[in-house]
Order: structure tokens, then sequence, then C-alpha cells
């Protein structure tokens, strides 16, 4: 897929005030920190679409980016240590709840993950809460290039073994780097087809 448009298009802190489900939407989310800022950056070649920080959790919103004008790809805030407060953090729990489970729109979700880490309970228990609300998701390993080939491969197969402990079939699996440009091409072309099964059409 060609991305020859990638417009912000709003953020919104409520589920009645995200835009009108016109376009097929992609769902990006992970542990704070997991480079999901730079990864969407990335995908659409746009340095500084989504805004990067040192500071875990500057994502607070759900930030909608129209692509190619027929599909959004949508920034939701992560979830594990930002530096908010409990209170903050309910309420952030409930607007991402809202959006996964009330999004008529929403064709899948692409989950990030540290590609440095081997399994945590904290991205478990959201993978389980994805499966027990029957929502589709994949998995994105981000910042490969800060591992070692070897350390790529382990990560992977701790994952596998943790995931076939109740998985018989595991959700599409994407190994990226924001910095190479990684797994760019194979998370576009899941999306076009994606799209196509909808009648959506994409430049190629």
């Amino acid at each position: 897929m060609e991305i020859t448009s990638a417009d912000f298009i709003i953020s919104s802190s409520e589920f009645n005030k995200l835009p009108p489900p016109l376009h097929p939407e992609y769902a990006f989310i992970g542990r704070s920190n997991v480079g999901k800022s730079s990864l969407i950056n990335m995908l659409c070649q746009r340095k500084g679409l989504a805004k990067t920080s040192a500071r875990p959790g500057k994502t607070q919103l759900i930030n909608h980016f129209l692509i190619n004008k027929n599909w959004f790809l949508v920034d939701l805030p992560g979830y594990g240590f930002a530096q908010v407060s409990k209170t903050q953090r309910k309420q952030f729990e409930r607007m991402i709840d809202d959006y996964l489970l009330r999004r008529s729109t929403l064709v899948t979700i692409f989950l990030l993950l540290d590609s440095r880490h081997d399994p945590m309970e904290i991205d478990l228990a959201f993978i389980q809460h994805l499966a027990t609300s029957q929502l589709p998701f994949c998995m994105v390993f981000t910042k490969a290039d800060k591992c070692t080939q070897s350390g790529l491969i382990r990560t992977q197969a701790a994952w596998d073994k943790k995931l076939h402990e109740t998985w018989d079939e595991l959700p599409p699996r994407f190994i990226t780097s924001a910095e190479s440009g990684l797994g760019r091409e194979p998370i576009l072309q899941y999306i076009q087809q994606l799209n196509q099964s909808l009648g959506v059409v994409s430049k190629i």
C-alpha cells in the first residue's frame, strides 16, 4: 500500500465525540513507552504526525488520523506505568473500553509489545481482555533494532510458549523497528487486504 495522505482529524476524550463512523478503523495500543508514536510515524512516513515523548503516557486522548482519505488509523492511550493518578488511569481505561467495545467501524487492533521483554503480566492481562471481549487483534513487536537476532528469537519463543498454554491458534504477528522501517510493508499490506475485503480500494 502506498500512503498518499495522512491527516490528523480529531482528538477525543469521550465516545460520543469520536468522528462519524464512515471509514474502517485500525487501532494501535500498547503499554506505555512501547514506541507507539514512533511506529505510527514510521508507518505513515510522517515525522511528527503522532507526538513522541521521552515521558511515558503522553497520548491521553483517542487520536484519529485519516489515511488515503478512506481509512482511519487510531492512536489509543497506552496502558501501564504512565505517570498519572489512579483516577486518570480509570478514566483512560473507561475511554479505551468504550472505544474498543462500541466502535462499529473498528476492524482490528494492533497490540504493540516490546521485543526486548518476555511476556509481561500487564500485556497478558490485556490480551486476555481482548480475547474475552472477542476483539480481533494482531501482535506487533516493536524496537527490534534494539535486540540481537538471538534475543529476538528467544523472546518470540517465550511468547509462543506462554500463549500456547491457552491458545490453539496464535494471532497474526509483525516484527517492527521504527528506526529501520522493518515491518512497515507487511502491516500496510495486511491493512490493505482487510480494506479490500470490506470493499475499500487503496492505491498500491
